[in-house]
């Protein structure tokens, strides 16, 4: 090599662009990006602040000294199915992702909503009325297993804060006074089982937000501990602040 060279290699190499992986590819970098995916929770609507992406966004930055920058690529009313189709076929997924140090994603709650409206007006199908609830949850379940390797196969769990979360029940005073929460809650609590399932058996913390609406034995009312907004259905912004809280107890590994 020639001296000039070495001299300008060298120089590189102290600031960290010689030879090796750029700000993207590890926790070195003073700078991290964080892409969000998932449905209206991802996107915030109805808080103040932004949600809990932008509430954990600023956690990450008080937590570890880091400079930020977000990516919110939540969709409002996504199902399962359609973030797994942007992430199989919308490349600014796929780039954003891939040059990401932090992932998170929620989803699913959309996809149990739309079966309960269908059970609640007579139109599930089925002797018990609770045939589209089934294939909700059996489509969730297969959609939910191929969003987690089309994410890991966009970033490596051991370079990345990859999170995601359990969806929460604000139904639950209803649904007693409606009677049906008995026949429902087994269902949502499959869904979770799946998604924590998932989450140990790929090695991706998960943020427990339905223990924290709904208590250990997922019959506490979210309204009546005040997370939820005048819509009936969304977090309000202490809500958020419990979310993004819980990904934050989480902790930063492997990065922090």
């Amino acid at each position: 090599m020639k001296p000039w060279a070495a001299v300008v290699c060298l120089g590189l190499i102290l600031l960290g662009g010689c030879g090796g992986g750029g700000s993207n590819s590890g926790g070195n970098s003073n700078s991290w990006q964080y892409t969000a995916l998932g449905d209206s929770l991802a996107v915030g609507i109805l808080d103040s602040q932004g949600g809990y992406v932008r509430r954990y966004r600023n956690g990450i930055a008080t937590d570890t000294g880091k400079t930020v920058s977000l990516i919110d690529l939540g969709v409002n009313g996504a199902h399962s199915g359609d973030l797994l189709n942007s992430l199989r076929n919308n490349p600014t997924f796929g780039n954003n992702i891939s040059s990401s140090q932090v992932v998170t994603w929620d989803i699913g709650g959309d996809d149990v909503l739309h079966a309960i409206d269908l059970f609640q007006n007579g139109q599930c199908g089925g002797a018990d009325n609770l045939d589209c609830v089934h294939a909700a949850v059996s489509s969730f379940m297969s959609n939910w297993d191929a969003i987690v390797q089309q994410i890991l196969t966009l970033r490596d769990k051991n370079s990345t804060i990859i999170r995601t979360m359990d969806i929460y029940n604000p139904f639950v005073a209803r649904l007693m006074i409606q009677g049906t929460f008995n026949t429902l809650e087994p269902f949502l609590d499959q869904v979770n089982q799946h998604i924590a399932a998932s989450a140990k058996a790929n090695g991706i913390p998960m943020a427990q937000v339905h223990l924290a609406f709904n208590g250990p034995n997922g019959d506490e009312d979210p309204i009546a501990k005040g997370l939820i907004t005048v819509d009936g259905i969304h977090p309000n912004d202490n809500g958020h602040k419990v979310i993004a809280d819980a990904f934050r107890a989480i902790g930063y590994a492997p990065l922090h």
